[in-house]
């Protein structure tokens, strides 16, 4: 797949600068995680990977064209699994979909191994995977004062993924992120700031460019671009095996906990609006 055959997300690379910025475009969703939008997202970074002229990329969220408010703006609103979108796929990308990923091993070890500098903007809402792919993958987070973030992955009957059972702990401290997890509470832009999971709150009008101004600190002319390659090969290549085995636990314990009563008695019940009836099976 081309990038100019990308539907789900928007791949924008400023021939000046090389730098890409790679916007989730469902708003309809809430730019949720589609079948679609991950696949493009790994064609993405494998784009970014083999193109000598891309310098950086920058994550965001897109807006919805019909709310200007921007404090009901999505980055991302997490997992979401529509049998009408695979249906919908030609044989050839449906085999290079492996939907027992469930915790997005292949994605998230593409972004982790890429050299090049990683920004996310997280325009809004973050929920669930909206917030472990940049919290694995983005070497730098910037967050709207709007935005906000929840991990609900217990309360629907599943565990965490994209390595953040390895990588959450590690930041915050084992009791912090079980409560994290396990509760799955609201946390704000401050909250996440005072935490050490984002690097700066931002004026939410001043976000994309404030990204974009970091980033140009990391790519020639103003950054020496090879040491902070290099730099970011050296910090996350100690880490790789250690991340491959969460991915890998993670995956086993998704691919159970989905099969689960639980997890279709949470998703039954969101449906429902009532507080779902949990057996522990």
């Amino acid at each position: 797949m081309k990038v100019a055959d990308f539907k789900n997300i928007n791949y924008d690379k400023d021939d000046e600068t090389g730098i890409v910025t790679v916007t989730i475009n469902r708003p309809e969703i809430k730019n949720a995680l589609a079948v679609m939008v991950l696949y493009e997202l790994y064609r993405a970074v494998d784009a970014i990977e083999t193109d000598p002229k891309a310098k950086a990329m920058i994550l965001t969220g897109a807006k919805s064209p019909e709310d200007e408010d921007p404090a009901n703006e999505a980055f991302s609103s997490g997992g979401y699994f529509n049998l009408a979108d695979l249906e919908a796929l030609d044989e050839e990308t449906k085999s290079q979909i492996d939907l027992t990923d469930i915790a997005q091993k292949k994605l998230c070890l593409k972004l982790w191994q890429l050299d090049k500098p990683v920004i996310a903007a997280i325009n809004g809402l973050a929920i669930g995977g909206g917030f472990t792919i940049p919290l694995a993958c983005a070497d730098l987070i910037y967050i709207s004062e709007h935005a906000w973030v929840r991990l609900p992955f217990i309360s629907l009957g599943l565990i965490p993924e994209l390595a953040s059972s390895y990588l959450l702990p590690r930041l915050v401290g084992f009791q912090r992120a079980k409560e994290i997890f396990f509760f799955g509470e609201k946390l704000p832009a401050s909250t996440l700031y005072d935490m050490g999971l984002v690097n700066e709150v931002v004026a939410h009008e001043e976000l994309l460019a404030h990204a974009k101004q970091m980033a140009l600190k990391l790519i020639p002319p103003l950054g020496a671009g090879l040491a902070a390659r290099l730099a970011k090969k050296a910090l996350h290549g100690p880490l790789i095996e250690a991340v491959t085995r969460a991915l890998d636990a993670e995956n086993e314990g998704l691919n159970q906990t989905i099969a689960s009563a639980d997890f279709w008695e949470a998703i039954a019940a969101r449906k429902e609006k009532r507080d779902p009836v949990f057996k522990g099976e």
